[in-house]
Protein backbone atom coordinates (compact mmCIF):
# COMPACT_ATOMS: atom_id res chain seq x y z
CA UNK A 1 0.00 0.00 0.00
CA UNK A 2 0.87 3.38 -0.37
CA UNK A 3 2.53 5.31 2.24
CA UNK A 4 1.22 9.21 2.47
CA UNK A 5 3.02 12.13 4.44
CA UNK A 6 0.32 15.04 5.75
CA UNK A 7 2.07 18.08 6.17
CA UNK A 8 0.98 21.45 8.08
CA UNK A 9 -2.23 20.07 9.13
CA UNK A 10 -3.80 22.61 11.31
CA UNK A 11 -4.03 22.18 15.03
CA UNK A 12 -7.67 22.15 15.51
CA UNK A 13 -7.70 19.10 12.90
CA UNK A 14 -5.31 17.40 14.63
CA UNK A 15 -6.84 17.41 17.67
CA UNK A 16 -10.07 16.71 16.40
CA UNK A 17 -8.54 13.31 14.50
CA UNK A 18 -7.32 12.06 17.85
CA UNK A 19 -10.41 12.52 19.42
CA UNK A 20 -12.17 10.99 16.87
CA UNK A 21 -9.41 7.92 16.91
CA UNK A 22 -9.81 7.55 21.27
CA UNK A 23 -13.87 7.40 20.64
CA UNK A 24 -13.76 5.00 17.76
CA UNK A 25 -11.03 2.99 19.18
CA UNK A 26 -8.66 2.56 16.91
CA UNK A 27 -5.41 3.94 15.35
CA UNK A 28 -4.84 7.54 13.92
CA UNK A 29 -4.01 6.09 10.52
CA UNK A 30 -6.78 3.64 10.63
CA UNK A 31 -9.30 6.46 11.57
CA UNK A 32 -7.84 8.62 9.00
CA UNK A 33 -8.48 6.12 6.35
CA UNK A 34 -11.84 5.08 7.47
CA UNK A 35 -12.54 9.01 7.50
CA UNK A 36 -11.01 9.95 4.00
CA UNK A 37 -12.48 6.53 2.55
CA UNK A 38 -16.00 7.95 3.90
CA UNK A 39 -15.72 11.15 2.95
CA UNK A 40 -14.60 10.38 -0.77
CA UNK A 41 -17.31 7.79 -0.77
CA UNK A 42 -14.77 4.92 -1.56
CA UNK A 43 -15.58 1.40 -0.02
CA UNK A 44 -18.77 -0.14 1.39
CA UNK A 45 -21.16 2.41 3.13
CA UNK A 46 -21.03 2.73 6.53
CA UNK A 47 -24.41 1.72 7.91
CA UNK A 48 -25.89 4.26 9.71
CA UNK A 49 -27.93 2.14 11.87
CA UNK A 50 -31.83 2.78 11.13
CA UNK A 51 -32.25 -0.58 9.27
CA UNK A 52 -31.70 -2.14 12.77
CA UNK A 53 -34.16 0.15 14.67
CA UNK A 54 -36.87 0.42 12.33
CA UNK A 55 -36.31 -2.60 9.98
CA UNK A 56 -35.55 -2.86 6.27
CA UNK A 57 -37.73 -4.14 3.28
CA UNK A 58 -36.29 -7.01 0.75
CA UNK A 59 -36.76 -5.55 -3.28
CA UNK A 60 -39.61 -8.30 -3.17
CA UNK A 61 -41.72 -6.62 -0.28
CA UNK A 62 -41.01 -3.07 -1.06
CA UNK A 63 -42.68 -4.04 -4.69
CA UNK A 64 -45.43 -5.39 -2.80
CA UNK A 65 -45.73 -2.36 -1.08
CA UNK A 66 -45.64 -0.13 -3.90
CA UNK A 67 -48.56 -2.48 -6.04
CA UNK A 68 -50.82 -2.46 -2.95
CA UNK A 69 -50.28 1.58 -2.53
CA UNK A 70 -50.86 2.02 -6.67
CA UNK A 71 -54.76 2.47 -6.54
CA UNK A 72 -54.29 5.07 -4.04
CA UNK A 73 -52.37 7.55 -6.44
CA UNK A 74 -55.17 7.29 -9.42
CA UNK A 75 -57.65 9.66 -9.16
CA UNK A 76 -61.17 9.24 -10.47
CA UNK A 77 -63.01 12.31 -12.42
CA UNK A 78 -66.46 11.68 -11.16
CA UNK A 79 -65.66 12.31 -7.85
CA UNK A 80 -64.24 15.39 -8.04
CA UNK A 81 -67.48 16.44 -9.84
Amino acid sequence: MKAITLRNVPPDLAEALKQEKRRRGQSLNRTAIDLLKQSLGVGAPRSNGLERLAGGWSDERARDFERVLAPFGEIDPEMWR
